[in-house]
């Protein structure tokens, strides 16, 4: 049985086989350790039972209540490709929406690149939307051009007019993000 539980420090030294992925944006272990000391519970992690890493995802709450853009956002999901099509990303997406409603979010973000069709039919698929296309927002590492987001948004039961999912009708920079 799949046990889904809060990330832990330890689990840095185990989830390798999932940040191989080439499609997996890998980060330093600093910036792990913030997500884990200022949002804990948005970062949760999928074992199986004899105790290896399925997935993760990690996220945190931000924006304004004021603005009505207090929400809920993916920095990332990730699952191992041995435990892909078992509805693994799918649970820890509910999961990360059920925690953002609970802290009374209008909607939940994500970025992802646009030629990844796989994870955007999949974030379709579980009711998200592209808000706006981000110019350049992926940095290429060998020579190749920078390549653009999807800014993808759910909104949530707080946003009852869905004002946060009507999407842009331009592509935007990354410098004017919120």
């Amino acid at each position: 049985m799949t046990t889904l539980r809060p990330f832990t420090c330890d689990d840095l030294f185990k989830f390798n086989n999932i940040n191989l992925d080439p499609l997996t944006e890998t980060y330093g272990i600093p910036f792990y350790l913030q997500y884990l000391a200022h949002w804990p519970e948005y970062f949760l992690v999928a074992e199986a039972p004899g105790g290896e890493l399925m997935g993760y995802i990690m996220g945190k709450a931000e924006g304004s209540v004021a603005r009505e853009d207090w929400h809920g956002h993916v920095t990332a999901l990730s699952v191992a490709p041995e435990f892909r099509r078992l509805g693994l990303a799918a649970k820890l997406m509910d999961m990360l929406e059920e925690i953002s409603e609970r802290k009374g979010g209008f909607f939940v973000d994500l970025f992802v690149r646009v030629s990844n069709q796989v994870a955007v039919c999949m974030y379709k698929q579980l009711g998200y939307s592209v808000y706006r296309t981000v110019i350049e927002y992926y940095s290429a590492s060998n020579g190749d051009p920078d390549e653009d987001a999807y800014d993808m948004r759910k909104a949530l039961s707080r946003d009852t007019e869905k004002k946060s999912i009507i999407p842009l009708p331009h592509p935007v920079r990354p410098e004017d993000i919120d």
